[in-house]
């Protein structure tokens, strides 16, 4: 296995385990605070589109690469 190779596993496994923290980090925060469902669903949106926006970048990033 090469540098790059291991860096680009290491970047994917760790980023999923920071995406999972921070969602058992708000859903924690949501607990609470009593924030209900419809302030959970909020909290989590927006947490979705922090992890949709890198998603998105990933993506492009390999299809100009092309």
């Amino acid at each position: 296995m090469s540098v790059e190779q291991f860096e680009q596993l290491s970047l994917v496994v760790l980023i999923t385990g920071l995406i999972g923290w921070m969602g058992f980090i708000v859903w924690d925060l949501a607990k609470r605070s009593n924030a209900g469902k419809l302030g959970t669903a909020a909290l989590f949106f927006a947490l979705g589109l922090g992890v949709a926006g890198f998603v998105i970048k990933t993506v492009m990033i390999e299809v100009l690469n092309v």
